[in-house]
């Protein structure tokens, strides 16, 4: 299927023509970036995480530490909510009550389930840190074994999921259109600096072409 269904935890009651169900859009926003929200309930106490993720395909790959307090609960099958958002804009309106931003934003929600075989684990650890820096992997010593056991990671499948965007210029009442203020929209874009190299690095050693290749702008992958 193209598009996810919709459930009535995904029906967008807000603004629902902003929705997106379709697979393409809910991975080019996942795909755009590696950091995202999770968000879970212990014992009455809910909770919200950033957390670096990379996707396979319907997966949503999530790790850290073994003795990390949210993987362990989340690898326990409580439900689990996680959000992406990207921020591409002030919408600068004429009254202060119609500003906004422009964004895209996916929220998926379900159960996680732990990874446990070892080449299965491995292949996610690639896939979060193709997410993050593409070409990387290669130019990494892979995780050892003690490496592998001091690592949780976690899949969520992609399922009951939804997209939400807005676009373009403000939208002033019209007895306002004519005031005299300035309104529109000022973009808003990552873009990544100069490399940092480690100060004990060895001389010489030219940047990686992961580092020279990097564009983690507007998606570009």
């Amino acid at each position: 299927m193209d598009s996810y269904q919709q459930t009535t935890r995904t029906t967008l009651k807000r603004r629902p023509q902003r929705g997106a169900f379709d697979r393409p859009t809910v991975h080019a926003i996942l795909d755009a970036t590696f950091l995202c929200h999770v968000g879970f309930v212990v014992e009455g106490q809910p909770f919200v995480i950033p957390t670096s993720y990379g996707r396979d395909g319907d997966t949503l790959f999530i790790h850290g530490a073994a003795a990390s307090r949210m993987l362990r609960e989340l690898s326990t099958g409580i439900p689990v909510a996680v959000t992406v958002t990207l921020l591409d804009g002030l919408v600068l309106a004429r009254s202060a009550f119609h500003h906004s931003l422009n964004y895209r934003s996916v929220v998926m929600l379900g159960t996680a389930s732990l990874v446990e075989e070892p080449a299965e684990k491995m292949h996610a650890l690639e896939v979060i840190t193709e997410q993050i820096v593409p070409g990387r992997w290669a130019e990494v010593r892979r995780p050892d074994d003690q490496e592998l056991k001091a690592t949780t990671v976690l899949r969520l499948p992609i399922e009951e999921v939804s997209a939400k965007i807005r676009t373009g210029p403000p939208i002033d009442d019209d007895e306002d259109m004519k005031l005299p203020i300035w309104a529109g929209v000022l973009p808003l874009t990552v873009a990544p600096g100069s490399p940092i190299p480690d100060p004990q690095l060895a001389e010489g050693l030219p940047l990686p072409a992961s580092v020279t290749a990097y564009q983690k702008i507007e998606g570009a992958k």
